[in-house]
């Protein structure tokens, strides 16, 4: 069905930009189309359960979680972090909210620490001796790592459960996403390893394929929020399927309806990102399509395809998803009722990867009908 989606896919490897790529899409509830194409690894065939890192993709697990906690009356989006966490308000910062977390408008986005080198503690600390850049909610840049140690943090103070088991218990499995882990634990990279199960990330930007830094035992293993869920591309669809209908899938409940539409529109709009230097929409740890901020291109139609990490120029206007580094995208397009899930296993550097993602959103949506 997804014909030149896949086509370009194909495209991708034949000029090594990927080994392959993993395809997910659902409507309404229920998988339309699905495949693997080209390799996990060399010699090794990419299949529909291949175990890919989503890189940030992952993310808005972790913003689930915390919204979980909200609805239980366990957390506040307008509590200070410095509330639980009292090392943080070091350098001025006990003004900053759990919502300014969620929004990228901490102004936190930088740290000294080496993941996976330093062990999560030392994290903590070097985040909380951090010096803010801007005034809380005054301005806008997305955070890769920082915040999201914080929330992964909070998620333990007040629940317990350090985040890698929590987003386990109360997020993956709830929903049979088996497969999924924010941080594995070392017996089942093990297993996934000598099953042949683990999709590679290899740095292709200077030709060839090179091995990222991002892969591998120590990264798999340790739980960063930010960056290290990884599953099947369909498991992480299977997420969005419960995002798009309030809440619940297959009778299972992870958030009331209120609190999924609080999350998926504009907590923060028409405000510049510092990082992206674009113009980015957010919702709670989910960025909406911003397609429509695009600068004007030649006739006067927005060039949407130099937005980063955008969702093609056929989803609507309330698309929400997020994107992985050089990788990965997944969305939810709530006026055509899709949930989309893309990871290529090869990371071309930022311009070649968008140049090649845009493309094949876009026919992702001819394939289907839908432009």
């Amino acid at each position: 069905m997804l014909t030149k989606a896949a086509q370009l896919i194909q495209q991708g490897i034949e000029k090594k930009l990927h080994r392959g790529a993993q395809l997910c899409v659902s409507r309404q509830g229920e998988v339309i189309e699905q495949f693997a194409i080209g390799e996990a690894a060399p010699s090794q065939p990419l299949t529909d359960d291949s175990i890919a890192l989503w890189m940030s993709s992952g993310k808005p697990v972790t913003a689930v979680a915390i919204m979980q906690l909200v609805e239980q009356g366990e957390l506040g989006l307008d509590d200070p972090v410095a509330h639980y966490l009292p090392l943080f308000a070091s350098h001025g910062k006990s003004y900053i909210t759990v919502r300014h977390l969620l929004m990228h408008t901490a102004g936190i986005r930088t740290a000294r620490f080496k993941f996976p080198q330093d062990d999560w503690d030392t994290i903590i600390a070097a985040i909380c001796d951090s010096q803010p850049e801007w005034e809380a909610g005054e301005e806008g840049g997305y955070h890769t790592q920082t915040t999201w140690f914080l929330l992964g943090e909070l998620i333990h103070l007040i629940n317990g459960r350090t985040v890698d088991r929590y987003a386990r218990e109360e997020v993956f499995l709830q929903l049979g996403m088996k497969n999924s882990w924010l941080g594995m634990p070392p017996e089942t990279y093990r297993a996934y390893e000598q099953a042949g199960q683990l999709f590679d990330m290899p740095n292709t930007a200077t030709g060839g394929f090179k091995p990222a830094p991002m892969t591998g035992f120590d990264w798999s293993t340790r739980p960063r929020p930010g960056g290290n869920c990884m599953g099947p591309i369909r498991e992480l669809v299977r997420f969005y399927e419960m995002l798009l209908q309030g809440g619940e899938r297959d009778g299972v409940r992870l958030l009331q309806p209120g609190t999924v539409a609080q999350m998926t529109s504009r907590q923060r709009a028409d405000l510049h990102d510092h990082t992206f230097k674009q113009t980015i929409d957010w919702g709670f740890g989910l960025a909406i399509n911003s397609a429509h901020h695009a600068p004007a291109a030649q006739g006067g139609e927005p060039a949407w395809h130099r937005i980063p990490y955008g969702y093609g120029p056929h989803a609507s206007r309330e698309t929400f998803g997020h994107g992985g580094a050089q990788s990965s995208i997944a969305f939810a397009d709530p006026e055509h009722h899709l949930a989309v899930g893309l990871v290529f296993n090869g990371m071309p550097g930022e311009a070649k990867h968008q140049q090649r993602v845009n493309p094949v959103l876009e026919a992702l949506y001819q394939d289907l009908g839908l432009a």
